[in-house]
């Protein structure tokens, strides 16, 4: 018999439904029928008859007909919501947002799954995760380990031995002795009061990342809890069943306690929880329509759902993957307002920069080259000032490898930290299965991924910096060479003024976000817990900072399309026409005042999905290889060159700017 899982006022009812030839409306009288009874008071209502309503699904907030035939309409456990005339829903329910829409439709259950062990995850995997690209399976060898730790800890119990987190209290109240029938009453305990985040939720790519290193960790073998819950959290994970976590509340140490709780809360079946099926629902029924049942804690699982710096790592694997993807693209941006400048290629020469032989510097230097050099990308504009009597450009132009270099080495560095931190156990007590022991320490502290986010924002934060002044150059008349703020008829309009005056608010404000959360710490737990990171607000932070790079760019991108306006019919360089075509293929030229907004949201969402890089990398490891040492002496033994005219090839390559 079909039934559909109905809100009324933040309540929500299970109606059966024996004929499904019957009305929506009749579905909707059912459902009010239904919380009229369950309430003392009829819930503030009149009778059936004389409430007004409207239905709608929760997946999507699509209106409902209330003449239209329920077969014809809905699936059976379909989520759906009453919106009662003149009234507000309670404040316990969590709509969903009409702005997620696109998280509905966009979303298609994988088929593909990434096998985990604990060891081997990368940024790359959890960022992919977090999409919703892959499900989850455990390796044999994690089963195991998972299966040998949990042995440990039933012989724990059955010994009757005293051990923290599996039968004493937490925090304060380690010295207090919890008798053998509250041990799960102690664990669920535990993950009600710790689930105290406050804020916005956690979007569900969040929260997949979230959830998929829990679950990583869970798999190393450390945390003593049992291969049937771990696998109900890997199925929850799978159907996208994804709690209703705030992204606010952790101190990083004991790990991020508040966050994780709410993650496990949804998994005990309580609280909200979210899926592609359902939207916002109590995270009971959302369970329930994907055929699964909430975790029934064992004595340890509560605190191994929780302990972890996994909030932190997590946002820090965003942070890492989109700092990489806007840096390369930076560089690209940054080489076509160059272009646009008539600034030079010299300061770009191999040898300057093989003489300081940063990584960074001289990976930016050689995509400077690999998109300028006009000698291998013929270039109309370059040719047009080839003979100016220009030395040298304004740091803004002439030292980016520098200044984007060490931005690229700053995010290896980090990099390299996150990737740790995610294939880490951060559990406390850690359970040493191997040693037959159970230890209390300190993996928990996130001060390792709280210092390296601080240290990512403040070095993303350069290419915002750097852009912004390029943006300035762009629209000043008196360093461009261009019309004033980029457009014709000046006065009448203002081009982009204003633009320039939204790239200087973010840098500003990021000048502000880029103090490192992680020199502060606050005692909590009555002083047991007298150090911490603050390491979520450090990873919220860094994600803040780099979108308002993202954004900053996106700026610079969209003026230096428009100064190449003024500078046709000339032709650039062929990779840099190609990304000129791509930002003109969703963005018209500026001929007049027009709304900015949109079109800076359309080239934010193009450096958001690599759109840019896409375009250029061709080109750009095209180059790589025709001007790879390898490939430079191949070409010259196939050639018959000497030493001399391999010298004179190199003076040669040094000039090839303008």
């Amino acid at each position: 018999m079909p039934r559909y899982t109905v809100n009324v006022r933040g309540e929500w009812l299970t109606v059966p439904c024996k004929d499904a030839s019957k009305t929506i409306r009749w579905l909707g009288k059912e459902a009010v029928r239904r919380y009229i009874k369950n309430k003392p008071d009829n819930g503030m209502l009149d009778s059936v008859e004389n409430v007004k309503f409207n239905l709608r699904r929760c997946k999507g907030f699509g209106l409902l007909d209330l003449d239209d035939a329920i077969e014809n309409v809905l699936e059976n456990d379909e989520f759906i919501e009453i919106v009662v005339e003149n009234d507000m829903t309670s404040s316990n329910f969590i709509p969903s947002p009409y702005e997620g829409g696109h998280l509905y439709s966009k979303y298609t259950e994988p088929k593909e799954y990434i096998f985990v062990d604990g060891e081997s995850l990368t940024t790359e995997d959890v960022f992919r995760l977090g999409k919703g690209l892959y499900k989850i399976k455990l390796t044999t060898e994690a089963e195991s380990k998972v299966k040998q730790s949990r042995c440990l800890i039933e012989s724990i119990i059955q010994e009757q031995k005293v051990v923290y987190g599996i039968n004493t209290g937490f925090g304060k109240f380690a010295r207090t002795v919890i008798p053998d029938n509250k041990l799960k009453e102690l664990q669920e305990n535990l993950v009600r009061s710790h689930a105290a985040g406050v804020g916005e939720p956690l979007s569900p790519e969040r929260t997949r990342m979230l959830f998929a290193l829990r679950i990583n960790v869970l798999a190393k073998g450390y945390s003593g809890i049992s291969l049937e819950t771990l696998q109900q959290a890997i199925n929850a994970f799978n159907a996208s069943c994804l709690p209703y976590v705030p992204e606010k509340g952790t101190v990083g140490a004991s790990g991020d306690l508040a966050p994780l709780s709410h993650l496990a809360l949804g998994l005990i079946g309580e609280g909200k929880m979210w899926s592609p099926k359902s939207g916002w629902a109590d995270a009971k029924y959302v369970l329930q329509a994907h055929g699964l049942k909430p975790v029934s804690l064992k004595p340890k699982e509560g605190l191994a759902l929780i302990n972890g710096t996994q909030l932190i790592t997590s946002l820090g694997c965003e942070a890492i993957e989109r700092a990489n993807a806007i840096a390369k693209q930076a560089d690209i941006v940054a080489a076509l307002t160059l272009e646009v400048l008539k600034g030079t290629v010299k300061a770009f020469d191999a040898d300057i920069h093989a003489a300081r032989p940063h990584p960074g510097q001289k990976e930016v230097a050689f995509r400077f080259r690999s998109l300028l050099d006009s000698h291998h990308h013929p270039s109309e504009i370059a040719e047009s000032h080839k003979f100016c009597d220009k030395v040298q450009d304004a740091y803004t132009l002439r030292c980016c490898p520098q200044v984007h270099g060490v931005v690229n080495d700053t995010i290896a560095f980090v990099k390299n930290i996150i990737v740790t931190e995610v294939n880490s156990a951060t559990d406390n007590p850690m359970v040493l299965s191997e040693r037959g022991e159970t230890i209390s320490g300190g993996n928990f502290h996130g001060e390792y991924p709280a210092k390296a986010l601080d240290y990512l924002a403040i070095g993303v934060h350069e290419l915002a910096s750097i852009s912004e002044r390029r943006i300035e150059r762009l629209c000043n008349p008196s360093l461009s060479e261009l019309p004033a703020f980029l457009v014709t008829e000046g006065g009448l309009n203002s081009g982009f003024m204003i633009a320039h005056c939204t790239a200087a608010s973010l840098v500003s404000e990021n000048k502000v976000l880029c103090h490192p959360s992680s020199v502060d710490s606050l005692s909590t737990s009555a002083a047991t817990e007298d150090h911490v990171s603050m390491g979520g607000w450090a990873a919220r932070k860094a994600l803040k900072v780099i979108e308002h790079v993202e954004y900053v760019i996106a700026i610079e991108l969209l003026a230096a399309c428009q100064g190449m306006e003024f500078l046709r019919p000339l032709q650039t360089t062929a990779p840099l026409e190609k990304v000129y075509e791509l930002v003109r293929s969703v963005v018209r030229p500026w001929i007049k005042d027009r709304f900015m907004a949109p079109d800076i949201e359309t080239i934010y969402q193009l450096l958001r999905d690599q759109k840019i890089w896409e375009v250029a990398e061709p080109y750009i490891e095209k180059y790589r290889k025709e001007h790879s040492p390898a490939s430079r002496s191949t070409s010259s033994l196939a050639s018959s060159v000497d030493c001399i005219s391999l010298s004179n090839f190199n003076i040669t390559d040094q000039n090839n700017s303008p």
